[in-house]
């Protein structure tokens, strides 16, 4: 409401006064919503979680956990352009952040996992990432006391796939990231950003980045092809399996180099960017939306105002804001 009167009272000033006021309110209904509420969830399910999501026997050979490419202080990924699997295997695409995964519609690069559970399912058993067989994996687990112990006060048959599913799941689904400078902006702090930031956000939306980059998430919630305005795939070369994205799962024609949209939240940590991390920053990332997203040739500054804004969407987990990382823009 404090927003509402702040625009209302300098309508009537004039046409020159209402245009700069616009820059600096808070919008009232805007196509990209804040984070609201991390969901409740039995906290002894959240740590259980939190282990097993840490834990690296449930990869075959102990290697690696899901914590190894998903560092949930740095991102929610990793810095490399392809995570290393069990046994030092490189996996076929950039790995996405786990961070607000659950405000996704689908899962994976190519959407080939409907929900976290399936995510997770399929990680387990992958032959680069983990390489593990489920009974293994629960023989393993169910000779830990802590989590038997655990697994028995949460669930009445105690240690399964199925439960060791749902306790990693329980725990990703707290992976939100709430309080973001530009999420403060969205309840109406319209002093939470910028004024450079501010002008990033309407260039966003002007330039047409927001058809795409919408709603909580600020993507995460459509297919959309890897270049619409132009062949990145063969300006870039060496085209791979994994360039061939929705269609690997469909093998219907329209879907060759379809990908899921990746939600732009904590966008500014997680370098490298797109699913064969060939932008090293976020800089060189918006230049290629530019370039075969949009066929436009913006002006450095307007790009430079739309990275500003962009770096806005950082936000806190647990609390606590989350730490850049080395190979971040």
């Amino acid at each position: 409401m404090a927003a509402t009167r702040f625009l209302l009272g300098n309508i009537v000033v004039g046409s020159l006064l209402w245009t700069i006021t616009t820059i600096w309110a808070a919008p009232l209904i805007e196509p990209i919503k804040p984070i609201s509420q991390i969901p409740s969830i039995d906290p002894l399910k959240r740590d259980v979680g939190r282990s097993l999501f840490n834990d690296p026997r449930l990869s075959v050979n102990g290697k690696v956990s899901c914590a190894s490419c998903h560092d949930v202080q740095r991102g929610g990924a990793d810095a490399n352009v392809h995570s290393v699997g069990f046994a030092g295997q490189l996996t076929g695409v950039n790995t996405l952040t786990v961070l607000n995964a659950a405000l996704n519609f689908k899962q994976f690069w190519n959407g080939r996992a409907a929900s976290l559970e399936d995510q997770i399912d399929a990680v387990v058993v992958n032959p680069v990432e983990m390489g593990s067989k489920w009974e293994d994996v629960v023989k393993l687990i169910s000779k830990d006391d802590k989590y038997t112990s655990a697994f028995g006060k949460l669930y009445h048959d105690g240690v399964t796939k199925q439960n060791i599913i749902n306790a990693i799941a329980s725990y990703e689904r707290t992976l939100l990231t709430p309080n973001s400078r530009f999420d403060k902006y969205l309840l109406g702090d319209a002093n939470a950003i910028t004024d450079i930031e501010k002008l990033g956000y309407r260039k966003f939306k002007q330039y047409g980045c927001i058809a795409c980059h919408q709603g909580v998430n600020v993507g995460g919630n459509m297919f959309q092809t890897f270049g619409v305005m132009g062949d990145y795939f063969k300006n870039r070369g060496n085209e791979t399996e994994a360039d061939l994205g929705r269609y690997n799962i469909t093998h219907s024609e329209s879907d060759k180099h379809v990908f899921r949209v990746p939600s732009l939240r904590n966008v500014a940590l997680t370098a490298p960017y797109f699913h064969d991390g060939s932008a090293k920053t976020l800089d060189q990332a918006v230049d290629i939306m530019f370039k075969y997203q949009l066929g436009r040739n913006a002006p450095k500054d307007d790009k430079e105002q739309i990275v500003r804004f962009l770096k806005t969407l950082t936000g806190e987990l647990e609390g606590k804001p989350l730490l850049e990382k080395s190979a971040s823009d």
